[in-house]
């Protein structure tokens, strides 16, 4: 059974950014997601679980890792013709470290950040 998204009202999708890149933290993985928020779909993702990526990793958990998923994220997000995302951070997220590399590699993949 398919659970259809939340539906929201006009008056709050107006004011809602498109898409929202969100990102996760395990002491093993990095993971984002790109979320299109009106429909509360995930528009993209990519995470060091992925089998494809792991032999060209050397670890699958480090700032280099974090470093290689944004640019990897960024590349699909431009197939799809999503120029640019929003940044969710989680209250303990800092800008620094795989945030930061996370966010730069997006940058530099052409990605604009809102």
């Amino acid at each position: 059974m398919v659970i259809p998204p939340p539906v929201r009202p006009p008056r709050i999708t107006n004011y809602l950014k498109p898409y929202v890149l969100k990102m996760h933290f395990t002491n093993k993985y990095v993971s984002t997601q790109v979320i299109h928020a009106p429909t509360a779909t995930v528009a993209s993702s990519a995470s060091s679980q992925e089998k494809a990526l792991r032999p060209s990793m050397e670890s699958t958990r480090d700032v280099a890792a974090a470093g290689k998923i944004g640019k990897i994220l960024g590349e699909r997000l431009l197939l799809k013709d999503i120029p640019a995302v929003a940044v969710h951070l989680e209250r303990e997220q800092r800008y620094h470290g795989k945030v930061k590399a996370v966010i730069d590699s997006l940058r530099e993949a052409g990605v604009k950040l809102l």
